[in-house]
């Protein structure tokens, strides 16, 4: 049996998190070339996985074991309740995006036994 192929355009992923900001109260990253980069990750992890795999995170490939780093990750909530921004920066808080701040390197709050 033939592997799946999996394919999203770029724009297919910009609709995507725009939607998951609407849907969530939340700013997407105001740089343009950060966030064409972000959006890029996700293609290609969408591509080679068929799930939008965290573009910052490395994952093992199997959904099973990658959930909680399937964008939005169960980590974006609490990382922008804390640092105002999700671990990648692709999704701010709107009242950080407001503030006008850039988004700063924030600790993984992912237990490094799923890393394995």
């Amino acid at each position: 049996m033939s592997r799946q192929s999996h394919s999203k355009t770029q724009d297919d992923v910009y609709t995507f998190v725009r939607r998951v900001a609407g849907h969530q109260g939340w700013e997407l990253n105001q740089d343009p070339e950060f966030l064409d980069d972000l959006v890029s990750g996700l293609r290609q992890n969408y591509a080679r996985y068929g799930y939008f795999l965290c573009p910052c995170r490395d994952g093992t490939g199997e959904r099973h074991k990658d959930r909680d780093i399937i964008c939005p990750c169960v980590y974006n909530v609490p990382d922008q309740r804390e640092y105002g921004h999700c671990f990648c920066a692709l999704f701010l808080d709107r009242r950080f995006a407001a503030s006008g701040k850039r988004p700063q390197p924030i600790p993984e709050r992912r237990p490094e036994s799923l890393f394995e």
